[in-house]
């Protein structure tokens, strides 16, 4: 099982110039290595690209993944590790949901499949990652 990152989907449905390959062929590798899911975190974060939540679960559902919810375990840690990172300078805006992700992948003992590893490696250290570096 692994769990994917917002940004290699939203990579594949935006057809981004300079990921949309790598995310897309990362994703299907992944797919042929077994199950893969997203969160709530990143279904809603990709449900901006559509208009209506049928359209969200038939594209889910046609690429293969599981929506996994987040256990309350994984909501204390992602809580703790913004914790640090507040306390280490970090800005207050439009990073809580990453650590909600990182923590739900460390809790479930996932890997991670994203292309923006920084901040994991930071705060989830022994989390396994599928990232371009």
């Amino acid at each position: 099982m692994m769990l994917v990152d917002t940004n290699v989907l939203l990579d594949i449905v935006t057809d981004d110039p300079l990921w949309a390959a790598w995310s897309a062929a990362r994703l299907a590798l992944s797919l042929t290595d077994g199950l893969v899911a997203i969160n709530d975190v990143v279904y809603a974060e990709l449900s901006v690209r559509f208009a209506g939540i049928d359209e969200v679960d038939a594209t889910i559902g046609e690429v293969g993944l599981v929506v996994d919810p987040i256990p309350r375990e994984a909501l204390f840690v992602a809580g703790k590790a913004f914790q640090a990172y507040r306390r280490a300078g970090g800005v207050r805006t439009g990073v809580l949901p990453d650590f909600f992700i990182g923590a739900h992948a460390v809790a479930r003992g996932w890997p991670l499949l994203t292309r923006d590893p920084a901040r994991y490696r930071t705060y989830f250290p022994t989390l396994a990652l599928v990232s371009p570096d």
